[in-house]
Parts: structure tokens; C-alpha cells; sequence
């Protein structure tokens, strides 16, 4: 599903990002599949060698994928056994884009993975994401799964803050 800047654009407003974000749920025997939809000789994927490694871990798996010709970049965050990333594949909403379906992951999603952006020294951008979530309000969101979820990760403070964000 996609997540991250992507996802604060449709939900938020218009800004840039200089990267895609991506959680995929991914086992060490997957490794190969993955691989082959990443193959191409404009398109660099870490070795199966290193995909297996990150696919292997519970939480924190995580590998690049850059397109040599537009330098563009994929950050692919395995969902391991982060409860997070479980609540939101299992909630990822379907969206159309030109002829292509893609799975974007849900607001509050995006606003807890934005809160841990914020508490990892992101700077205030993530906030200001947060804030324009919760004001344009294109979708539907439960902010006592937010709380929920930013409680459990010791980022209460900081939700308190994105909600009062001008």
C-alpha cells in the first residue's frame, strides 16, 4: 500500500515529495516474486541476498528501489509484525489512477506514520500533514484509532500537537 507524502497529497493537500513510500506485506519466500517484478535494467533492487534479510525481520524490514533514468525512489517498508502496518493493509483503500488500481493506505495510517516522521526529527512538515488531513477531511477518520495507536508508540504529545496546528 502506499503511504507517506503520496498518500498526505490525496488526503492533505498539494506539496511535493521527493520519494514514494510503500509497506508490503512480504515473506522470506516471496523474495524471488518480488524481485522479478522489480526486474528491469533501468530499475535497481538490493540482491535477493539482502531482499531475504529484510523480509526475514519482524519489524523494521525495510530496502530501497530507485529508477536509474528519473532517479525516482521507492522506500519499501515490510510489514513484519508491526500492528500498525496490519490495521492499516487490512483497511488499505483501492484508488484509480488513469488505468491502474493501487492501494493507498488509510488517514489514520498515515497520520501515526506521520507522528513517527515528526518524533524521529522530520521537522515540522509532517505536522503540517497531520493538520491539513484533519481539516480537508477527504475521508472518513476514526481519531480514537489514531489516539489508540499514538498512545501505544509513546506519541500522545505529539498528536496533541498536530491537532492543534494552525
Amino acid at each position: 500500500m502506499i503511504t507517506g507524502g503520496a498518500a498526505a497529497i490525496v488526503y492533505g493537500e498539494p506539496r511535493l515529495t521527493n520519494d514514494g513510500d510503500v509497506v508490503l506485506a512480504m515473506q522470506p519466500e516471496d523474495v524471488m516474486q518480488v524481485a522479478a517484478a522489480f526486474e528491469s535494467a533501468d530499475t535497481n533492487v538490493p540482491p535477493t541476498e539482502v531482499l531475504e534479510i529484510e523480509a526475514a525481520r519482524r519489524t523494521h524490514g525495510h530496502f530501497i528501489v530507485i529508477h536509474g533514468p528519473t532517479s525516482l525512489r521507492a522506500d519499501v517498508n515490510i510489514a513484519g509484525d508491526d500492528p500498525l502496518h496490519a490495521w492499516g493493509l487490512a483497511r488499505r483503500r483501492l484508488l484509480r489512477v488513469g488505468e491502474l488500481d493501487v492501494s493507498l493506505a488509510p488517514p489514520e495510517y498515515v497520520t501515526v506514520r506521520k507522528l513517527e516522521y515528526a518524533s524521529q526529527g522530520g521537522g515540522d512538515r509532517h505536522l503540517r500533514d497531520i493538520a491539513r488531513i484533519l481539516e480537508r477531511r477527504l475521508a472518513p477518520i476514526d481519531v480514537e484509532v489514531i489516539s489508540e495507536f499514538a498512545s501505544a508508540r509513546g506519541l500522545g504529545g505529539l498528536w496533541q500537537a498536530a491537532r492543534t496546528q494552525p
